[in-house]
Parts: structure tokens; C-alpha cells; sequence
């Protein structure tokens, strides 16, 4: 009996460990986007465009448009497990593409192409993931607080990986010229493809059920829809915008210190690098505000926190917008080699401490979108995995406005975005249809 227990145990850990690196992959593929990016601007056939450099981060959350519902449909089809392992399979998929997509044999905009393509197969896998990692680790846990202590870690794992992926990438890059193309990352697609493939064959060999899905079966009757309520028709273009916000962030500001036109106040010539580690700072701000919400977030309801985050978020891109960009602030950054003191503009440092507002913004919107809905919540789950939509879009703005007036100037997106966040939690968040049957 107590060797039965102990094995049970000993399943248990691996499958947490499972869906801790599957967490962490989900932030690792999407975060190859930003990076990449850099290479495909400086492409003759792309002609130094951010808005087509942006192209790839669109395609990986143009997927999220397409598979939010389909996802969610095929999870109450198959099942978590095999919904994770089809996810898994999707996104070897999705990386090895984006690896053929540095082969000699493909120039012009070939290989910008097949890249594109790997990156949109990449952004269905990672819908995927994102539908199944949560309730799987609160299963594991048992729900409740070691549940939510499971996903509060796999979270903190999502930002580091986060972190870590803009600053290996552009570590591999360094200098960036017209020769330099896709194949330069193999490195760090050979490790996600590894990763990928190690964690299908341990899951396959995992016996994991499936969480319970609160009150609703195939019985429950849906008199009307989530769209019924107004609060959550608001919270889900609060969710668009916020994914905007929290991509176009970081991801301007990687060419913005990336691009060699803005060298000229010090920087150092591997600009690639320095851009890598600039943006992968703000991901850390995010992974520190996450640890930090974790200890007031139970004292402090999410409407306050909400309309803080957006309020210091908004001071933050505005203060950045007006301070000149040859104001300079020193920052500990990895050159490529070694850690060095490097000079970047204020407003670079400014919009990294962003990230710390960012952390909290998606929980405390889905808090206040789902509050009062019952049956109809996981129907709303699956609409909010649509309306991520926007980290593809809004980026894709912002930086065709960068092109057209400037990098500061863009961040009058994200500024929008913070600012109708801000009105959500002031007045937009009401349920004011109670009389709907949510039973």
C-alpha cells in the first residue's frame, strides 16, 4: 500500500514537472517572435520595415483568432492529456518549420515566408497549451491553495523563460547586417525541439484525469451567451488591449534599441544584443511584479489593483514619449560575452518598468469579465483566448506608426490601450444584467 502511494507520488511530480516546462515553452515560442524580428528587418526584401518585421509576432497570435473556440472544443473531444500531446506535436511542428526556414536553399522572400508559417503553426500550439496548462496543474495540486501555488510558480517560470529567450537570441545575433539570416538561432530552435519531443514521450507515458468542468455537462441548457453581459463584452476588449499592450511593449522596444539609425547616443555596436536584453528585462519586471502581487493580491480587490497597474502604466509611456532619447541612464546589460554597464535611453529603462503593471493586468481583467457569469464562464474562457488576438495586432499598429512617425511616438497604442484598461476598472467592469439566468 505505501509502495502505491509512493509511485502515485512519484507520477504525480513528473507530471507537474511536465506541465511546469510546458509553461514554460509557452513563453519560449512566443517570445522567439520579437527577436526573430530583428533578423527580418534588416532583410534587403523587407527593406528595413517594422511592420513587416512585426509580421511574425501577428502570425503567432492571429493563430489564438482561429483556435480559441475550435480549442476548447477539441479539449472537451479528447481530453486534457491528448489535447496537450496534439499541442506538443503542433509545435515541434511549428519550430522545425521555422528551422527550414534558414536553409541556403530558400532567399528572397522565401524564407520569410516558410517563417511566417512556422510562426502561425507555433501560435496554435501554444493556444493550445494555454487552454490545458492551468486546470492540469490545479488537478495536480488537489485545487485550492496548492492548486493555485502550482500555477503561481508555473507562472513565475513562464516570465523567466520569458526573460531568458529575447536575451539568447539576441546574444546569437550580435551585430545584425544584411547577411544575416534565420539559421543563426538554430540553437535555440534545436533546444525547443528537444524539449518538445522529451515532453510528449514522458506525458504519453502519464495517467493523468481530467479536472472536473464546474456544473456544466452535455445537459446544460445556454439560454443566452456570454456576449449577453455587458461587463464582459468591455472585459474582452480590455483583454484585446492588453495583450497589445504587453507584446508592443517590449517588442518596439527591441528595435527601437536594435536599430542602428538610434545608435548614435553610445550604444554599442552589437545592438541586437543590447535590444535582446532590454526587452528581456521588461519580461523580468513581470516575472518580479508577479512574485510581488502574489503576497497583497488576496488583500487588495482586483478592481484597485487594475486601475493602479494602468494609472503608474500610463505615467510610465508618457514620461517615456517626452524625455529626448539623448537622455541617457546606465543599466547592467549582457553584451554578448560578459555583463557590462551600458548606456540606453531613459525612456527605454521607463518602458521596461512597464512590465511591473503588466504582471497583474490579466488575472484582475478575467476576475472582473467572469464575475457573476456561472455556466457561462468556460464559453467566456474560450472568447478571451480569441481576443488574444490583439498581442498580434495592436503591435502590428504600433508599429506602422513607428515607421511612419517614430518609435516614441508609437507608443500611443499602448498608451490607448492602458487608458481604456483604466476606464474598464473605473466604471466598465459593473454586471448590470443580473437578471440573466446564470444557474
Amino acid at each position: 500500500m505505501t509502495e502505491n502511494i509512493s509511485q502515485k507520488g512519484n507520477k504525480n511530480l513528473v507530471a507537474v514537472i511536465t506541465m511546469m516546462f510546458l509553461y514554460a515553452m509557452i513563453a519560449f515560442v512566443t517570445n522567439l517572435a520579437a527577436p526573430i524580428g530583428v533578423v527580418m528587418k534588416n532583410d534587403p526584401e523587407v527593406g528595413g520595415s517594422n511592420t513587416l518585421a512585426m509580421l511574425g509576432n501577428f502570425m503567432n497570435f492571429l493563430a489564438y483568432l482561429f483556435m480559441g473556440i475550435p480549442a476548447g472544443k477539441i479539449l472537451v473531444k479528447i481530453g486534457y492529456k491528448h489535447t496537450a500531446m496534439t499541442a506538443i506535436v503542433v509545435g515541434f511542428l511549428g519550430v522545425f518549420i521555422q528551422f527550414v526556414s534558414g536553409f541556403d536553399a530558400f532567399s528572397g522572400y522565401a524564407d520569410n515566408v516558410i517563417y511566417l508559417l512556422g510562426a502561425f503553426v507555433s501560435g496554435i500550439s501554444v493556444c493550445m497549451l494555454n487552454i490545458v496548462v492551468n486546470p492540469m496543474l490545479n488537478l495536480l495540486g488537489g485545487g485550492g491553495n496548492k492548486g493555485n501555488q502550482l500555477n503561481i510558480i508555473g507562472g513565475t517560470l513562464n516570465s523567466l523563460f520569458g526573460t531568458l529567450t529575447p536575451v539568447i537570441v539576441g546574444a546569437l545575433i550580435g551585430e545584425v547586417t544584411k547577411s544575416t539570416d534565420f539559421s543563426q538561432i538554430n540553437l535555440v530552435l534545436y533546444i525547443a525541439m528537444a524539449v518538445f519531443a522529451v515532453v510528449f514521450v514522458v506525458l504519453s507515458r502519464l495517467t493523468i484525469n481530467d479536472p472536473t468542468i464546474g456544473k456544466v455537462t452535455s445537459q446544460t441548457k445556454f439560454e443566452r451567451s456570454p456576449w449577453a453581459f455587458r461587463h464582459f463584452v468591455l472585459g474582452a476588449t480590455a483583454i484585446f488591449a492588453y495583450v497589445g499592450a504587453e507584446v508592443g511593449t517590449p517588442g518596439t522596444l527591441n528595435f527601437y534599441i536594435a536599430d542602428t539609425s538610434e545608435k548614435g547616443a553610445g550604444l554599442a555596436l552589437n545592438a541586437a544584443a543590447i535590444g535582446g536584453f532590454v526587452a528581456g528585462t521588461y519580461w523580468f519586471m513581470m516575472l518580479i511584479g508577479r512574485t510581488l502581487a502574489s503576497f497583497v493580491a488576496a488583500k487588495i480587490s482586483s478592481r484597485t489593483l487594475l486601475m493602479t497597474a494602468t494609472a503608474i502604466s500610463m505615467i510610465l509611456v508618457v514620461c517615456a514619449m517626452i524625455v529626448p532619447k539623448t537622455v541617457m541612464t546606465s543599466m547592467p546589460l549582457f553584451t554578448g560575452s560578459s555583463f557590462e554597464i551600458t548606456q540606453i535611453p531613459l525612456s527605454a529603462m521607463l518602458l521596461v518598468l512597464v512590465g511591473l503593471c503588466t504582471s497583474i493586468m490579466w488575472p484582475c481583467i478575467f476576475n472582473l469579465a467572469t464575475e457573476g457569469l456561472g455556466k457561462y464562464t468556460a464559453q467566456a474562457s474560450g472568447i478571451f483566448m480569441m481576443m488574444v488576438v490583439g498581442g498580434g495586432i495592436l503591435p502590428l499598429i504600433q508599429n506602422a506608426v513607428a515607421d511612419n512617425a517614430g518609435y516614441m511616438f508609437s507608443y500611443v497604442i499602448p498608451l490607448i490601450a492602458f487608458a481604456w484598461m483604466f476606464c474598464y476598472a473605473v466604471f466598465g467592469y459593473k454586471n448590470v444584467n443580473k437578471d440573466i439566468n446564470v444557474e
